[in-house]
């Protein structure tokens, strides 16, 4: 993309202002700290000369501003195959595997998400002037499901927007120890921050830097000694719904870090212990994804259902259970009795806006 050229002639009316708060409600594309950052580094002029970002506009002045090309980034783009549920030139929703990590770490370069979509997507106008997609939100290594992503700056912040304000519709489909919750129905509101025991852990904590987080739990299926449960979400703390859960007396199937794999939770049967004492990595689905277009204000709705793996498990318990293998789940019901504040579900892969 060519370097761009935006003038504007300051009216009274404008007159008083910040100038990196006029620049940013002229180029909504843009952040406001992308703006910043060019003021800074003297992309912005006021009568051909720069200028602080405080700047206050006068009524006449002339302020041009110079958006550079977009520069590539760091991260190598890697032909990895991506599931993509839905994309336009805006956004796209993925449907990411148990195993894969988000973004690039020190100790995973390659691989990662990021990398799969640099190869995948050629239509990304830069976030904050860097060329790369923009995650949204992210889900654990070993959780598998559904993950917003930006292609430039204004879809970023909208959807940030929404993140902040809890009106994004996420829901997540797992399996738990302990039977089913009692009661089968309700709301987990903590403080969580990192485990003062265990830095590799997040728990509720009462003192420290915790962030307000809030679960509405809701049981699907009851297999005795596992249930199914939906979990939706109003924050998007680390490691949210395993703590949760975990702390209410119902780890999660599989996670190493929070108890699904301790003995103390395997069940009686020695059947279902041969299914379940096996599993590794947490038995967690992020099944349905909710949100407004940035660009259309149309309502988008997708849902995928659980990965192989974990539905070979469910229809499996639901088989020791008595219960229909095939049958239907929350991940493909059209209508789905709404809690929390969320509403209804839309069926398997299906991309709903209205």
């Amino acid at each position: 993309m060519a370097v761009q050229i935006h003038e504007f002639e300051i009216h009274p009316k404008a007159a008083g202002s910040r100038i990196d708060q006029f620049l940013t409600a002229r180029n909504p594309e843009l952040s406001r700290a992308y703006v910043q950052r060019l003021i800074d580094e003297g992309h912005a002029t006021v009568d051909g000369l720069s200028c602080r970002r405080s700047h206050r506009l006068r009524a006449g002045e002339v302020i041009e501003l110079r958006v550079p090309e977009v520069k590539a980034g760091d991260v190598d783009a890697e032909d990895i195959p991506l599931d993509v549920v839905h994309e336009d030139s805006d956004l796209l929703v993925v449907n990411k595997p148990v195993g894969m990590v988000v973004h690039p770490t020190s100790h995973d370069l390659h691989g990662t998400l990021v990398n799969a979509l640099l190869h995948h997507c050629d239509d990304l106008s830069g976030i904050n002037g860097i060329e790369r997609p923009g995650i949204v939100h992210r889900i654990d290594k070993d959780t598998s499901g559904l993950l917003l992503v930006a292609k430039n700056d204004h879809t970023h912040r909208h959807l940030s927007e929404q993140f902040r304000e809890h009106s994004i519709e996420r829901l997540y489909v797992c399996l738990v120890y302990g039977g089913p919750p009692a009661p089968s129905e309700g709301t987990i509101t903590t403080t969580i921050g990192r485990d003062p025991r265990d830095r590799k852990r997040m728990a509720s904590i009462t003192s420290g830097h915790g962030k307000h987080a809030i679960s509405h739990y809701r049981v699907a299926e009851d297999y005795g000694p596992v249930a199914m449960v939906e979990c939706s979400l109003d924050t998007g703390r680390t490691h949210q719904i395993r703590v949760h859960l975990s702390e209410f007396g119902h780890p999660l199937v599989g996670d190493p870090r929070y108890g699904g794999t301790k003995q103390r939770w395997w069940p009686g049967d020695p059947r279902l212990r041969v299914l379940l004492k096996p599993l590794r990595g947490q038995m967690l689905h992020a099944a349905t994804l909710g949100f407004i277009h940035p660009r259309t204000d149309a309502y988008i709705k997708v849902q995928t259902p659980p990965p192989p793996r974990m539905l070979g498990v469910i229809q499996q318990l639901r088989k020791h259970a008595g219960m229909d293998p095939d049958a239907e789940g929350p991940w493909d019901r059209r209508i789905s009795k709404p809690f929390g504040h969320r509403n209804a579900l839309v069926p398997d892969r299906d991309v709903e806006s209205y």
